[in-house]
């Protein structure tokens, strides 16, 4: 299973997450998981939604105005 540090994260979109673990597929169980949940509200989604998210997915990056930038960055406990 890949380590992923536990704690706060913040979106390319500046919205703040708390990672609380990584998940497997039973049916897939090469298949990964980041389970975390939301610090904020929003009209869409509740503080402290679940949400998940493939780890690679996580981990990734994302090309914004010509500069890749991580897609969550860990900002501690």
């Amino acid at each position: 299973m890949t380590k992923i540090k536990l704690g706060r994260y913040e979106h390319f979109k500046g919205k703040n997450y708390e990672v609380i673990g990584v998940a497997r597929d039973c049916e897939i169980p090469d298949k990964e998981y980041v389970v975390y949940r939301a610090l904020y509200d929003s009209e869409e989604f509740r503080n402290g939604q679940i949400w998940i998210r493939e780890l690679n997915n996580f981990l990734g990056t994302k090309i914004i105005n010509g500069k890749e930038v991580k897609r969550f960055e860990y900002i501690g406990d």
